[in-house]
């Protein structure tokens, strides 16, 4: 079973950049069927097959994938290539290192943690851009989203409004990451969608119902 995006809530800003000769490396790894690649600095979440910014993923083996790239077929290697790490004020020093979820109904992957020290439930959702919550979630976290920079966001149902914006603290468990970017909609979620910004932050492993998050920096 393959991991699930809440295609109809993930948030995605626009626009996003495209090169010629895409530079690839390899994020994490979603059973036999599917990786996360970071395709010219974007996570992409690329099945077996399919074809993403001019990167083929070809199959997928035990801490690798071959992937396609203008004709010519390359091996990558888990951490092999880490992403560029963002400069950020605040930044956690949370004691814990490693993630361990279960699926949940539906396949999909929920856990209680918090934002800047306030309890939510997160949902794991590799298609969205950002950690990702409604105006009212943002409202009881006490957030300033307002001082954050309007943007527009196309989602499922169409462009909404929204702020962008970034989290001092996002932690679940032990594991606590600061400097987090973050989207506060215009509209109403159930749960926060932990998105890109959070999960990039990680190696990711998916073994039949598991997903394991390694932390990478």
């Amino acid at each position: 079973m393959r991991m699930r995006s809440w295609g109809a809530m993930a948030l995605y800003l626009m626009p996003l950049l495209a090169t010629a000769q895409p530079s690839v490396s390899l994020n994490g790894l979603l059973g036999r069927n599917a990786a996360i690649l970071v395709i010219n600095g974007q996570v992409r979440t690329v099945r077996v097959g399919q074809q993403q910014d001019g990167v083929r993923l070809v199959e997928v083996g035990d801490g690798s994938v071959a992937v396609e790239v203008d004709g010519q077929r390359r091996q990558l290697l888990l951490g092999a290539a880490p992403v560029a790490q963002r400069s950020s004020s605040g930044r956690g020093q949370g004691a814990g290192q490693r993630i361990v979820l279960s699926a949940g109904s539906g396949g999909h992957f929920v856990t209680s943690g918090s934002i800047n020290g306030g309890s939510v439930q997160f949902l794991v959702d590799t298609g969205a851009t950002t950690v990702s919550m409604s105006r009212a979630q943002a409202d009881r976290l006490g957030l300033n989203y307002r001082n954050g920079r309007p943007v527009r966001m196309q989602t499922a149902n169409g462009v909404i409004s929204g702020y962008l914006m970034t989290l001092d603290r996002v932690r679940i468990g032990d594991v606590e990451i600061g400097g987090v970017e973050a989207t506060v909609a215009e509209r109403d979620m159930p749960v926060v969608l932990l998105g890109n910004s959070f999960l990039s932050r990680f190696q990711m492993k998916r073994e039949n119902e598991t997903l394991v998050l390694e932390r990478r920096f």
